[in-house]
């Protein structure tokens, strides 16, 4: 029963709602509507934020509460401090109680290494109660702690700040790349074939992809996600993960883990008839199952982690070291797989936390503090799993540095978690329960878009001092060279949906974007990496300037850069701080686009409704097309005037892409190979289309012997080596 809202004037209503980030209006993807935020989507977003802001006076007692939480707060918990040079001390801006006169203040600085540097003074607050200072500081870039201890004839108060000093801007290609235009491979790991993995592509097939594209002068190797995933039913899509700061063990190189070729209890699992016939089913099946690969590998990895227990572990520094850096965020990780293996059923893990008995749903509990007592071993199992994935990534990252590589290993970070997973659940209080993150409505979907993923608080997430924001960074940036961020456009502003509403009763929350991209910077230039922003679809005209001024290169595709009436742009046109390919894991392949795949399998899942609409997508596919046949032809990538051989084609846009301006270009391997059914078809359950399961049809040993590999892996820009 919908709930009757009794605003006379609203006022104090939409300045609550001004208050936390949401925003009035905006322009629909064409930029010309306006779309205004209603009422009812206001309280609907306050409440899922914990505000009550049913009725005129609730709102208004809801503004004077955060008055007064504002009052009680000296200054913000954390502070984002840009670095270009040296700074001339570092300006303090807080809160006093009262009208005390002059204060009396101390200064500590205590830097990231260590080191601690004092300063004090007097000062008079201003007429609004705020004290204004510059601190005789010049902190290096990195995190910091500065308190400061003030004093007034009323008395003393103290306040701690994170000062998180960043650079201007990430690493830009001119530094990284010595301003040389590359190209690399982007692959959806899952997706690789090869004679070794167990139906699975897996960190050792990675290591293989950037030895051999590095011989064929590729820069980097890209790759979906890794993020830890639940592994079974329809719960398998990477950009819905279970934790986005851990990865996921399907991806381990089982034969590769030390101890496996001298495991005698190994060799008894692995040498049963049952064991290697499932193995060869999951080889040979053009599709992942998750569940039956992880059923596969799961009692190999218990039989190598009880090896690793028995071991002398204290002589393992590495383990120790990486143990030591990961903390709690790992210890929680490791909990909540371990309780999810125990509350489960037949052997299969429970999916959501939410049906666990309620002393495991805080992770805080005494229940939960007990189980990691009476279940260390367990716990300890889900820790190991994740330093041998990370073991097996920097071995990977190795093969790209030996492959003579400037970049390496390129990954993917998400824009949201699963609600039912760990992130959420150890993290109480920093997702939104009552909302999801998705997208207006446009042309393509009337509805919009409920992707299903709680949303971070962004008072919450700097409340706790971006903790959250910096493991997320830093780990998605561990052992590469470059990360993409998916839907950049997240860290300025969410469209949020109110649980059971549609997209048509979302509305956009802020998001301190500038806080956000500073920290990326400083963890991008610790890590030497480069940073690329997916800014596609309804991008807000601040956006773009925003990300050129942070070194966050933007993302060019083939089917967008594009118009009905001229065709496709000239490869000129390209932004030069961009990263172009053909299409993305949401898109028709190349092989798709031309034979029409893509219309053919909207259709079958109820996308295209009738006739006359499948009419219409493939007379303008058709165009398409002629378009960009006339744009290869025009630019002589495509000899004569019949219809040119699939390999070919790919060919000819592959080196289309390679003359354009762009910094990086990314070559699909999909495209690279030919397949034509795509990995993705966005806006339907694993009922109607089984997502992120295809698997290449070519496996990984064939790639350097494949006439049509060759030809359509063409690509004019020179590498920094002879390729082998």
């Amino acid at each position: 029963m919908a709930t009757r809202m009794k605003h006379k004037s609203g006022a104090a209503l939409r300045a609550l709602a001004d208050r936390v980030g949401i925003i009035s209006e905006y322009r629909d993807m064409t930029g010309k509507e306006v779309r205004i935020c209603g009422d009812e989507t206001r309280v609907a977003l306050l409440a899922a934020l914990g505000i009550d802001a049913s009725t005129d006076e609730k709102a208004e007692d809801a503004l004077a509460a955060l008055d007064e939480e504002e009052r009680a707060q000296l200054g913000d918990r954390a502070r984002v401090l840009p670095r270009a040079g040296r700074l001339d001390g570092v300006d303090v801006d807080i809160r006093t109680h009262g009208d005390a006169g002059e204060v009396e203040w101390s200064a500590e600085l205590e830097e990231e290494d260590g080191a601690i540097h004092h300063a004090e003074g007097r000062a008079a607050p201003g007429a609004d109660g705020r004290l204004r200072m510059r601190v005789p500081f010049d902190p290096p870039l990195g995190y910091h702690t500065l308190t400061l201890a003030m004093r007034d004839r009323d008395g003393e108060a103290a306040f701690e700040q994170r000062l998180i000093v960043v650079p201007p801007s990430c690493p830009s290609p001119a530094e990284l790349l010595n301003g040389r235009k590359v190209f690399g491979i982007t692959a959806n790991l899952y997706t690789v074939r090869s004679a070794r993995n167990w139906g699975v592509g897996n960190l050792g097939d990675l290591a293989t992809l950037l030895r051999w594209a590095g011989g064929r002068g590729a820069e980097f190797v890209g790759v979906n996600p890794l993020h830890a995933l639940r592994n079974e039913g329809g719960d398998v899509s990477p950009y819905s993960p279970v934790s986005r700061l851990f990865r996921n063990p399907i991806y381990i190189d089982v034969e590769a883990v030390p101890g496996y070729a001298q495991s005698s209890a190994v060799r008894e699992i692995v040498g049963t008839p049952q064991f290697r016939e499932e193995l060869e089913r999951v080889r040979a099946a053009d599709r992942v199952d998750y569940a039956r690969v992880m059923q596969l590998e799961r009692p190999v990895l218990r039989a190598l982690h009880a090896a690793h227990l028995r071991g002398p572990r204290d002589r393992n520094p590495e383990w120790r070291e990486w143990l030591a850096a990961q903390g709690e965020p790992l210890e929680s990780f490791a909990t909540f797989q371990a309780l999810a293996a125990h509350l489960g059923h037949d052997g299969e893990p429970s999916g959501n936390w939410h049906d666990w008995p309620a002393e495991y749903r805080d992770p805080r509990s005494g229940a939960v503090r007990r189980f990691r007592e009476t279940h260390a071993e367990e716990i300890d199992y889900h820790r190991w799993l994740q330093f041998v994935i990370d073991q097996q990534l920097g071995g990977a990252a190795r093969a790209g540095r030996e492959a003579e590589m400037s970049i390496g290993v390129y990954q993917d970070l998400a824009i949201g978690t699963s609600p039912n997973g760990s992130d959420v659940w150890a993290n109480p209080g920093l997702f939104v329960a009552g909302a999801s993150i998705g997208a207006p409505p446009d042309p393509y979907s009337a509805t919009g878009q409920n992707w299903g993923l709680p949303p971070l608080d962004p008072r919450a997430l700097k409340r706790r001092r971006y903790d959250y924001w910096i493991q997320l960074v830093r780990s998605a940036l561990r052992h590469g060279g470059a990360l993409r961020i998916d839907h950049v456009m997240g860290l300025f502003r969410q469209f949020w949906i109110p649980e059971g509403k549609t997209g048509k009763e979302g509305a956009y929350l802020r998001f301190p974007s500038e806080d956000l991209l500073g920290i990326l910077a400083l963890e991008s230039t610790r890590a030497k990496a480069l940073v690329v922003g997916e800014d596609l679809g309804t991008v807000p005209e601040d956006v773009p300037p925003a990300l050129r001024r942070w070194g966050v290169l933007s993302s060019k595709v083939l089917y967008f850069e594009r118009d009905d009436a001229k065709g496709f742009h000239p490869a000129e046109s390209y932004a030069a701080e961009s990263l172009a390919t053909a299409n993305t894991h949401d898109m028709a392949t190349l092989a798709g686009f031309w034979s029409g795949r893509d219309i053919e399998l909207r259709k079958q899942v109820g996308l295209l409704q009738g006739d006359d609409a499948e009419r219409e997508a493939r007379d303008t596919r058709a165009r398409e097309k002629e378009q960009l046949v006339e744009r290869l032809r025009g630019d002589a990538l495509l000899p004569g005037s019949d219809e040119p051989r699939p390999a070919e084609l790919r060919g000819a846009v592959h080196e289309f892409l390679c003359r354009t301006p762009a910094a990086l270009v990314g070559l699909s391997l999909d495209d690279v190979v030919g397949e034509a059914e795509p990995v993705n078809v966005p806006g339907v359950g694993a009922d109607k289309f089984p997502s992120w399961t295809r698997r290449l049809s070519m496996p990984l040993e064939q790639l350097p012997t494949s006439p049509d590999v060759a030809a359509a892996l063409r690509c004019g820009r020179a590498p920094t080596r002879e390729p082998r």
